[in-house]
């Protein structure tokens, strides 16, 4: 296939496109002037995204792509008066003009993905933050492109995600650095659940999903969201616990020195469906080691 493929300088886009590509098919990533291309499986081929959407449904056209993965998004945990526009743009207006593209270059499916933050306090609809309100606002956008074209649209979310070469700023991280060290570390007190999946869990669930939406002639699928949720899910202070079995190590952890953030997610969302055929294959424990 002919996958077209955005965030690729992400995490998870990495190792999806990795996968993808070591599969047989042909990835395109969609970047733009200033993205950092190094750590890209170096068969993928680019487009250097000018914000232009008639040039970009030329590109579409030009390459007949199979469908697209739309991972790119811009995330802010809490965003400043001058950060509005952009979560707009990157978040609404980006995949808007993807999808444009993709009606008008007969794209079959499109996966958009999601977040858990579109549903706290476990609602339909409730965001975190401005930046799941411009994920579940786009996923509205995208309701009028799969209702009267023939396109295949569905959304996967995801909530914590990990492995190996991650460099994120994230828990696992920050613990790794903290055991090498041994210094102390104050955090909140540590009751909110953590749902965390290891990544070649998540990439097996976005080519569940590609194999689905190639075989479903009728677009049974379009306008469905999927989830990808840990089998595994525990209090912040449990999962310290099991990264300290896992590594062998001890964190010197201070926990309630910190206060919860502004609409803390105590309780990930858990009403949601997972991708059909999926489930967690690697424990929490041993992915933690694989990282």
């Amino acid at each position: 296939m002919k996958i077209i493929v955005t965030g690729s300088t992400g995490f998870v886009a990495k190792a999806l496109i990795e996968t993808l590509i070591n599969a047989g098919n042909e990835v395109h990533a969609i970047i733009r002037s200033h993205s950092d291309t190094s750590g890209i499986h170096q068969e993928t081929k680019f487009y250097t995204d000018n914000g232009k959407s008639s040039d970009l449904v030329q590109y579409f056209k030009k390459i007949h792509a199979d469908g697209v993965i739309h991972l790119a998004s811009l995330f802010l945990a809490q965003h400043e008066v001058e950060d509005t526009e952009a979560l707009v743009v990157s978040n609404i207006l980006f995949g808007t003009r993807l999808l444009e593209a993709s009606i008008h270059s007969d794209v079959n499916w499109f996966i958009n993905t999601g977040t858990f933050w579109q549903h706290y306090n476990n609602e339909t609809y409730n965001p975190v933050n401005l930046y799941a309100a411009t994920k579940q606002a786009f996923q509205d956008v995208a309701k009028f492109y799969y209702e009267t074209q023939n396109i295949n649209f569905v959304t996967i979310k995801l909530n914590d995600t990990f492995g190996a070469g991650d460099t994120r700023k994230k828990v696992f991280n920050l613990w790794k650095n903290l055991a090498t060290s041994g210094e102390d570390l104050g955090m909140s007190p540590g009751d909110q659940v953590i749902d965390i999946s290891y990544i070649t869990d998540i990439v097996e669930a976005y080519t569940l999903m590609i194999n689905l939406l190639e075989k479903d002639t009728n677009y049974s699928y379009k306008g469905q969201a999927y989830v990808v949720s840990s089998s595994e899910r525990m209090p912040l202070k449990e999962l310290a616990k099991v990264y300290e079995e896992a590594t062998d190590s001890t964190l010197n952890i201070t926990w309630g020195e910190r206060p919860y953030r502004n609409r803390e997610v105590m309780y990930p969302w858990d009403k949601g469906e997972v991708v059909p055929g999926w489930k967690q294959n690697t424990s929490l424990k041993n992915a933690i080691q694989k990282s």
